[in-house]
């Protein structure tokens, strides 16, 4: 596919580029004529970037500096499970080294993610999006559990609303969102049927670029879908 809103040699960069969603996005953004470089970075790239270490998440993007502005800025990191825990499913279940551990990479890493690389937006058209879930709105929570899935993501979502008042009075055009990208099949939804109900991670990433590709100025600090939803808070 195409991004027809960016420019002619547009730069992408994409953090947590080894994860499915994120491995797709520069996949698709590579085969992109109009996209003239990516810059995938994760815990073992050059550089390297590592959310629960506030000076490399710096580092980072003081590193890639020069390679930009940059156009487009995909945030697809996340932690749902790990091998020593899943997502919690009452309140007897609730720890506090797991709540750390998920908002240490939903939501703090991404916040300082937010601090250091949204001075690397192009200023005639800069977008950044993270990937936050629609778990993550307390709106529309009818079913409770995931605590502290659904806790971090809420906390990342408003975290990118307030940066994104913010970037706007000095980066008029920049666009900051939060975007709900779906049941994907990866080793994050495998253990909750991502093979079955999900979808592969390049149609996901094809959806939500075409979805990015339709952004406007007064879309920033908007919480949307992979479809084009706007999305409750």
């Amino acid at each position: 596919m195409q991004l027809h809103s960016f420019p002619e040699g547009f730069r992408a960069c994409v953090i947590g580029a080894s994860g499915a969603i994120g491995a797709a996005f520069v996949e698709a953004l590579q085969n992109d004529p109009h996209c003239a470089s990516v810059v995938a970075l994760h815990r073992n790239s050059t550089p390297a970037i590592d959310l629960t270490d506030e000076s490399s998440i710096e580092a980072a993007a003081e590193q890639i500096k020069s390679k930009g502005p940059f156009h487009l800025i995909i945030h697809a990191a996340g932690i749902l499970h790990q091998q020593d825990f899943m997502p919690e499913k009452k309140l007897g279940d609730l720890n506090m080294a797991q709540m750390q551990t998920t908002f240490m990479v939903n939501t703090f890493g991404p916040a300082i993610v937010l601090r250091h690389f949204s001075k690397l937006l192009d200023k005639q058209r800069g977008v950044f999006a993270l990937l936050s879930a629609k778990v993550g709105s307390i709106e529309d929570n009818r079913l409770g559990g995931w605590y502290s899935y659904r806790a971090s993501k809420a906390a990342l979502n408003m975290m990118i609303k307030t940066a994104a008042i913010e970037i706007k009075r000095t980066q008029p055009n920049a666009i900051v969102i939060a975007m709900h990208p779906g049941t994907v099949t990866s080793a994050l939804s495998q253990p909750f049927r991502g093979a079955e109900i999900g979808r592969r991670a390049t149609q996901a990433a094809n959806e939500m670029l075409e979805v990015i590709d339709q952004l406007q100025a007064e879309d920033s600090a908007s919480f949307v879908s992979y479809k084009g939803e706007r999305l409750p808070w």
